[in-house]
């Protein structure tokens, strides 16, 4: 990939070359938003660690092996936020800082909105896509992590054990794996390159894996160590995917 260019490039001309922008527009997940708890009745709020999330995984893994290269990271995730949303701010969260890469990872709140919301989803991803690559932006499209696939029992909050059944049914109906597709067939008819982390969590499943427990949140946000798989998926990606 370019990113991998850029970073030799910065090694061979430190004086010559700017530090290396990496933009991330994205959702709670792409925030750092992890555990969920009861701020009152039918109210909840989530915890922020935005340390923890995988952009900055990466950059450790990246800083680890590039010692000498400056890594900036962009975070531009927004909890509850959505595709249409994020093509929206894409020119103020993300290409006002001139980036070097951008990776897009939206599908977790779209896919609320049920199978009549799939065609405003693909076109917000084209959207966004082709305005990054008008720019002149490398950009990745990174799937999410699955849902719950069931409400955990010894949630004895109601709201929450509602959410939680009411979320599980968009990952056991096959709502997420609809907006998965689609999210595929935008980024080959766009020519992006996919970090299928979705993928890899269904064969976790399929391995036997409880992916349900894989959630800090038991809903959709991922523990801090699953974030390592994002991580280091894109880490591969970036440098070893020429």
């Amino acid at each position: 990939m370019k990113i991998a260019e850029k970073i030799r490039e910065r090694i061979r001309r430190p004086g010559q070359c700017r530090p290396i922008t990496i933009g991330f527009l994205g959702d709670s997940v792409t925030q750092g938003c992890f555990e969920l708890y009861s701020t009152g009745e039918e109210s909840i709020e989530t915890e922020f660690r935005s340390f923890q999330a995988y952009h900055s995984k990466l950059k450790r893994m990246l800083e680890e092996v590039f010692p000498a290269v400056p890594i900036n990271i962009v975070n531009a995730g927004i909890s509850g936020d959505n595709a249409p949303n994020g093509r929206t701010r894409l020119r103020r969260d993300i290409l006002s800082y001139q980036p070097d890469l951008v990776v897009v990872c939206f599908g977790l709140n779209d896919a609320g909105r049920g199978m009549e919301g799939l065609s405003d989803y693909a076109q917000a991803l084209e959207g966004i896509f082709r305005e990054l690559q008008a720019a002149g932006t490398e950009v990745i499209f990174m799937t999410p992590n699955m849902m719950g696939t069931r409400a955990v029992a010894e949630e004895k909050d109601s709201f929450i054990h509602s959410l939680l059944e009411g979320m599980t049914k968009l990952q056991t109906d096959g709502i997420m794996d609809a907006y998965m597709d689609k999210a595929r067939e935008v980024c080959a008819a766009n020519g992006v390159p996919v970090c299928d982390c979705y993928r890899k969590w269904k064969r976790l499943e399929e391995s036997g894996a409880d992916v349900t427990r894989l959630l800090a949140n038991r809903v959709n946000h991922p523990t801090e160590n699953m974030h390592w798989l994002f991580a280091a998926s894109l880490f591969e990606m970036m440098l070893f995917d020429f």
